[in-house]
């Protein structure tokens, strides 16, 4: 097996593993991993357009995750405002009930993260980081990631 093989087939053993742990995490909660990230890149900002929303996620290829919001809406949890000068300018925000959630989600994704750390525990994690960030690089993404963590860095 060719190391880039090995690279692809490990990256994707690694996504599929953490997604079906944080699946099971937020059953309970009745969402999704994707749904999870539209509640916790709406908790981080406040409130987002549509395609601001788009820009910053990872589960979301494409600026337009409207299926996905318009689930959230309907369930209670995000809440669209139209501007009254422009019926096209959208913002979306979390309801109460959405906040509330937007906890439970930080806990579940705290405890994955802890898990995560757990198992990194003793590893050299630097270099790792930086080939994954240098491969990520070529695609739209790891630009997502990149945006998502200047904007959380202090």
């Amino acid at each position: 097996m060719r190391d880039a093989e090995e690279f692809r087939y490990l990256v994707l053993a690694v996504q599929r593993e953490g997604n079906r742990m944080l699946a099971a995490a937020l059953r309970p909660l009745g969402l999704t991993p994707s749904q999870a990230e539209v509640v916790s890149v709406l908790d981080d900002r406040g409130h987002l357009t549509l395609s601001g929303l788009g820009e910053l996620l990872v589960c979301e290829s494409g600026a337009n995750p409207s299926r996905l919001v318009d689930r959230l809406v309907t369930a209670g949890l995000v809440e669209r405002t139209t501007s009254a000068n422009d019926r096209r300018h959208v913002t979306l925000t979390l309801t109460a009930a959405g906040r509330q959630l937007a906890e439970r989600v930080q806990a579940v994704q705290d405890g994955l993260h802890e898990a995560l750390e757990e198992m990194l525990a003793g590893q050299p994690v630097a270099p790792t980081l930086t080939t994954l960030r240098a491969v990520a690089s070529h695609f739209p993404a790891g630009e997502t990631v990149r945006r998502r963590k200047e904007a959380a860095a202090p």
